[in-house]
């Protein structure tokens, strides 16, 4: 299933759309796919034949930026938006450690983390905020943080139910709980030889009680759960919408193994990373609900700028998922969505085919690293070119690069690769031609 399919079953298109429009819109990737490779390909022999030779950017970034820019206008513009996200962030990675190895900046320890954290504590912030956010932003944060945090000023309309509901106070459920509890305690055990259906039964009244009854903020919207409970109950929430995730990730390669290796269905229930994935998601949740109930007991008021703290706390749990894509890309899309607000306030100005150009020299950039420094690349990108090129990226003659000084065969283990001596020159002691193949 591509990745197209999958947005269009996410957005919940009609049947008009698969019927009409997801084969070409797959087409037309594919295509744009194709000629970013390929271009690639005729820039790079012709900046060979122009300059004689390859310097230290010809054969990356000088072939892929007009390749790139060219292929990008082929793809479909609502797409052009998504992979410029994707490949700046993924440049902007690059760059980062392009000037670690140099020396020129070092890095900062759990720097994903707080990267995270004050993303996070901004998205909750806009999140909060009237017109701060909206499409799918805003739904994917109504989906984890739950409805119960969706500001007030979003809702269409007060429900029955806000309308309705009295607002308790401390001591009001305090005294209720106990009351429920002494109803509890006072009801008659069951029957002789039923103690076991009886205590279950007296367990689950009793959490019920605890759950309905127990202190809840005035300002607090969960009307059916006390906070504790609100917050325990986000967490197992989330903890297994990430399990499950992570476990619907592990399918396709564990269902190749599975005759062969029927252990791997074992594994794929209980591998390390759906825990990681299901306790980073769980425990944000709870945190970011945990602190935004502490702090309306402490302030005695539901305030859009307690979701900066509350983003904040709950930006460490990715202590439990540590992972700089992530980090990269959220921030990514909150400098978009906070340079589009400055270009409604009339704060920012506006270019025009600015992602073109973008795509363009992030994705120049990527190629400058596959080529000259493959060390510094997202692993995961290299794979990707890898199995686009069908392997033919790890061909180049990278032993020749390396007098450029940025240790391009440092991951090849110094193999050249067997190549047509009719159409490869040597790296003479004097400098010399340098022919990659």
């Amino acid at each position: 299933m591509s990745p197209l399919q999958i947005a269009a079953i996410l957005r919940k298109r009609n049947k008009d759309y698969y019927k009409k429009r997801l084969v070409p819109e797959i087409l037309l990737s594919t295509t744009f796919l194709g000629a970013n490779g390929g271009l690639y390909i005729v820039f790079f022999c012709i900046l060979r034949k122009l300059l004689g030779g390859f310097n230290s950017w010809s054969a990356g970034f000088g072939a892929a930026l007009p390749a790139s820019y060219i292929a990008i206008l082929i793809e479909r513009k609502s797409r052009r938006g998504l992979l410029t996200i994707y490949m700046t962030n993924l440049a902007t990675e690059t760059l980062f450690r392009m000037a670690v190895t140099r020396g020129i900046i070092n890095p900062l320890k759990h720097g994903e983390v707080l990267l995270f954290c004050i993303t996070a504590s901004l998205y909750m912030f806009f999140f909060r905020c009237k017109d701060g956010l909206n499409g799918f932003a805003f739904s994917a944060l109504k989906f984890i943080a739950g409805k119960e945090e969706i500001p007030n000023h979003a809702l269409v309309g007060p429900s029955e139910q806000d309308s309705h509901t009295p607002v308790e106070s401390p001591t009001t459920t305090a005294a209720a709980a106990a009351a429920a509890a002494a109803a509890i305690e006072s009801e008659p055990p069951g029957r002789p030889g039923s103690g076991r259906p009886g205590l279950l039964a007296y367990i689950r009244r009793l959490l019920e009680s605890v759950c309905k009854r127990g202190p809840r903020h005035r300002c607090c919207r969960h009307y059916h759960d006390n906070c504790v409970s609100y917050c325990v109950k986000g967490f197992v929430r989330m903890f297994s919408v990430g399990y499950l995730i992570q476990c619907c990730l592990k399918v396709p390669s564990a269902f190749r193994q599975m005759f062969s290796k029927p252990s791997r269905l074992l594994s794929l229930l209980y591998n390390k990373d759906n825990f990681q994935l299901g306790a980073f998601l769980g425990s944000f949740v709870s945190i970011y609900k945990g602190t935004s109930c502490l702090l309306r007991w402490v302030r005695d008021v539901d305030d859009e700028f307690h979701a900066l703290m509350a983003g904040f706390l709950a930006g460490t749990s990715m202590f439990f998922y540590k992972s700089t894509s992530i980090s990269m890309y959220l921030f990514s899309k909150l400098v978009e969505t906070m340079y589009f607000k400055g270009i409604e306030a009339g704060r920012f100005p506006y270019f025009p085919h600015a992602d073109t150009v973008l795509y363009a020299i992030s994705t120049a950039i990527c190629f400058q690293a596959a080529v000259m420094e493959v060390q510094n690349l997202r692993p995961s990108y290299w794979k990707f070119l890898l199995r686009l090129t069908q392997g033919r990226f790890a061909m180049m003659n990278r032993k020749v690069l390396d007098v450029f000084g940025t240790q391009a065969s440092k991951d090849f283990g110094g193999v050249i690769p067997k190549l047509d001596p009719l159409h490869i020159t040597t790296l003479l002691p004097s400098g010399g031609d340098t022919t990659l193949g």
